[in-house]
């Protein structure tokens, strides 16, 4: 621990006067007197110490030593001189003001006591860490950091700074960065005089994460504002090229509450690009500079699994001691740095996070487009909104004036510089960035959608060109050609009616799980396996596990290039379905999560790479080798085996226990017992650690033999759509006869009201997950008078029929 020059017991009428203080010297309650930034190091430095968190030491100027400058050298008749026609919104009278007040600042001198109590305290670091030891150099005003107004990036940072001389120099260009354009035209937005924020300097050990890696993590999923989930992002280097944008990050998301229990739930991992890294320029003319990427390191995860836990968790300890502090839950933004010497994880600042933690949760906003046109690139999608206007591509922050507002603004990344046009925009769309960069977190802040990492935004669109940006439709954004009409909905959820029957969706695509959480639910009754397997992992189960076997060649190329990253083809398919499906069960968690095992048919599968290989050709596959009889099916196990794998592992090591499986297409009660045994021999025991396995209602046989099923299953769900098919005997897929096709035909409505009444007698549960009450409300009347247990629907239908539903409850 660093030696303090000051007591941590200083009396309080010292500390207000004092110019430097140590971190372990402040917390929380002195951001008027270091700044948030400052304020929030010596919070953990002297409170999560305990608790394993890793904070490196150093010291802050304090907002009484900048306010001394101030007066000591009696500028400030001067300073208000420059801003007395100050027009934020014409960017050559900011820059000319900017320019102005920089220039009187770093021409004044350091009173010679500061530089003096300066030097003291980084002699000390440096008695600690070794001789001219590296320091940040990071500036942190008194107005930073609040829960409504971050400040992120407005003022200057400086990092592998040696030597005193250069600390001091550093300090000196922190002050005058308290009038950059951007922190000029920032507070005049959020209403804060520039003359009653201070400006403190933090000068913190450096980590040598120019070795390693860094990055952002914040304690909330920043784009839905799910708050059981840490989102963390990484780079190798010097953090600022990721809170820059600078790269494409990786990302990693982790699910909290099982973390908290001991378990493993990493719901994520997405490989960025990772093409440059910030590190010291040794021998070199500057503090840092970018140097290539090796490809073979791009290709890889800049952390493991055990370092994404560990930051993790971290996440959850400084979330909880600030919401304890704070009296009200409180995510957190963290930026984190690995030290490449010593292998050591350590944060290097932490703020409250500024935009999802002041939604309100009361009204559920969504935006939904009402036209389609070609999409022309695709990047990572920044706030659930749409935006439209004219492409304004602009490479160079000086040409910054050339932007109109309702512009969408092009260009290969933002920081702070860019401030004073982001405001005025439609929409931003970057070449390179992931969802903790700048743009990123200021289009969230400005309440404007952005997609970044786009890679090649700004050779594909052109200045005046007509564009649509959707943010609505997940985590890929889309920028569409021409200005689409969209619409926006706001519903209250306080005033909704709450049902005896249970309210659940049907959910197939993991992108959208965090955000469909905000409807009011009761779970998931179907989760569809078949959409990750086919967007994915695109590869046939057997081609992964015969892949030196393949006659495709092309097929081959390509699952090579998709399982780059892992040890084997097979935990390709185990983690990325355990990935997907783990987030889905994390979204709804503790409520239940019904998760079909896989049900293409037989030439869907053949579609998958690799897949005619291993599938045989029906003439018929509607009714043919699907669901149940193909999992313990010699020609089909193994891949059957692969898919227990990914289940078992979302339940035992991402400890999501509320998952419960379905089997499809189950003919007869002795092919149940049949798959519960190969489920067993794959580690999926019924019964063992609270699993329950539910079986599809969706044939004759089903319904006939509800009594049976009842013996070997724990519940029931009615699958509409083929329990339709086959009681009308009809294809589906065929449109020679699709105009018989309906669900509320009599002979089906009977059926289902036999099922429904057997289940019951038997004391299971039973549910419907298939199309019919999503498309007729009055279907789902006839089910809640029959007394079904739940209705599971598809997400843009659940409020409609929800109300519906309560209706018929009252029996009005």
């Amino acid at each position: 621990m660093l030696n303090t020059q000051l007591n941590p017991e200083i009396a309080q009428q010292e500390r207000q006067t004092a110019l430097v203080l140590p971190f372990n010297c402040v917390g929380i309650v002195d951001i008027p007197l270091v700044g948030g930034k400052n304020a929030s190091l010596g919070e953990m430095i002297k409170q999560l110490d305990t608790k394993g968190v890793k904070v490196p030491n150093g010291f802050a100027t304090t907002a009484y030593a900048y306010r001394y400058f101030i007066t000591d050298a009696q500028i400030e008749k001067q300073l208000r001189k420059i801003f007395a026609d100050l027009d934020v919104e014409d960017v050559d009278n900011l820059r000319r003001c900017g320019k102005l007040a920089r220039s009187l600042m770093l021409e004044t001198p350091f009173p010679m006591d500061l530089q003096e109590a300066i030097a003291r305290s980084y002699q000390a670091l440096c008695q600690v860490y070794g001789t001219d030891t590296d320091v940040a150099v990071r500036s942190s005003a008194t107005a930073e950091d609040l829960p409504d107004a971050s400040f992120a990036g407005q003022q200057e940072t400086y990092l592998n700074v040696h030597g005193l001389s250069g600390v001091l120099d550093a300090c000196h260009r922190c002050f005058a960065s308290i009038f950059t354009d951007r922190a000029i035209s920032y507070r005049q937005i959020k209403g804060f005089d520039h003359f009653e924020v201070a400006l403190s300097v933090g000068v913190q050990k450096m980590v040598r994460s120019d070795l390693a890696s860094s990055g952002v993590m914040f304690s909330i999923d920043t784009e839905t504002g799910f708050k059981d989930a840490a989102l963390i992002t990484a780079a190798y280097g010097l953090g600022e090229n990721v809170v820059q944008g600078a790269v494409n990050p990786d990302e990693y998301l982790v699910f909290k509450p099982t973390l908290k229990t001991g378990h493993k739930p990493i719901l994520q991992k997405r490989l960025g690009t990772k093409e440059i890294k910030m590190v010291y320029d040794v021998g070199g003319t500057k503090l840092t500079k970018n140097v290539s990427v090796p490809d073979s390191e791009r290709r890889q995860f800049a952390l493991n699994d055990d370092e994404i836990l560990q930051l993790g968790k971290w996440a959850c300890i400084i979330e909880d001691h600030y919401s304890q502090v704070r009296g009200m839950f409180t995510p957190m933004d963290i930026e984190w740095a690995k030290d490449g010497i010593t292998g050591e994880l350590f944060i290097v600042q932490a703020r409250p996070e500024t935009v999802q933690s002041q939604k309100s949760k009361n009204v559920l906003k969504t935006y939904q487009l009402k036209e389609q046109s070609p999409v022309l690139l695709t990047g990572r999608s920044v706030g659930e909104m749409i935006g439209k206007g004219k492409a304004r591509v602009i490479l160079d922050v000086h040409q910054i004036n050339q932007f109109q507002s309702g512009e969408v603004l092009v260009t290969n990344r933002t920081d702070p510089d860019w401030e004073p046009i982001m405001k005025k925009a439609s929409a931003i769309v970057t070449n390179s960035g992931g969802r903790t960069c700048h743009a990123a977190i200021i289009a969230r802040e400005m309440g404007i959608p952005a997609i970044v990492g786009c890679g090649n935004a700004t050779t594909v669109l052109t200045n005046g060109q007509d564009i649509t940006v959707s943010c609505a439709e997940g985590e890929t954004g889309k920028v569409y050609a021409g200005l689409l009409n969209f619409e926006i909905h706001e519903l209250p959820l306080d005033e909704l009616p709450r049902t005896r029957t249970k309210i659940m969706m049907n959910v197939g695509n993991p992108e959208e799980a965090l955000g469909l959480t905000a409807i009011p639910n009761d779970g998931v009754g179907l989760a569809r396996m078949e959409f990750i397997i086919a967007n994915h992992i695109k590869a046939h189960p057997l081609a992964l596990l015969h892949f030196d076997e393949l006659e495709d060649e092309l097929a081959k190329y390509k699952i090579a290039e998709l399982t780059a990253q892992y040890e084997s083809k097979a935990e390709f398919f185990i983690a990325q379905l355990a990935q997907g499906i783990g987030t889905i069960a994390a979204a709804f968690y503790p409520n239940p999560v019904i998760v079909r095992m896989s049900d293409f048919k037989s030439n869907e599968y053949a579609n998958l790479l690799g897949g005619r290989q291993f599938e045989p050709k029906e003439e018929n596959p509607m009714i043919g080798w699907r669901g149940a009889s193909r999992y313990y099916d010699s020609r089909y196990r193994e891949g059957f085996a692969l898919e227990c794998q990914g289940m078992k592992r979302v339940r035992d090591e991402m400890g999501l226990t509320n998952m419960i499986l379905m089997i499809p297409f189950c003919r007869t009660p002795e092919e149940g017992k049949r798959v519960l045994d190969e489920m067993a021999a794959n580690g999926l025991v019924r019964g063992e650690n609270g699993l329950e396995v539910y079986v599809m209602c969706e044939l004759p046989s089903n319904v006939i033999l509800a009594d049976e099923f009842s013996k070997v299953f724990d519940g029931f769900s009615i699958g509409s759509n083929d329990l339709t098919q086959l009681t009308l005997g009809l294809d589906r897929d065929s449109e020679l006869v699709a105009h018989l096709f309906d669900e509320r035909n009599e002979a089906v409505k009977r059926t289902i009201a036999k099922a429904i009444a057997t289940v019951k007698e038997h004391g299971k549960k039973i549910g419907i997950c298939g199309q019919a009450p999503s498309d007729y409300p009055e279907f789902a009347r006839f089910l809640v008078e029959l007394g079904i247990d739940s209705i599971s629907l598809n997400p843009d239908s659940v409020i409609k029929t929800m109300l519906e539903i309560a209706s018929a409850e009252k029996g009005q």
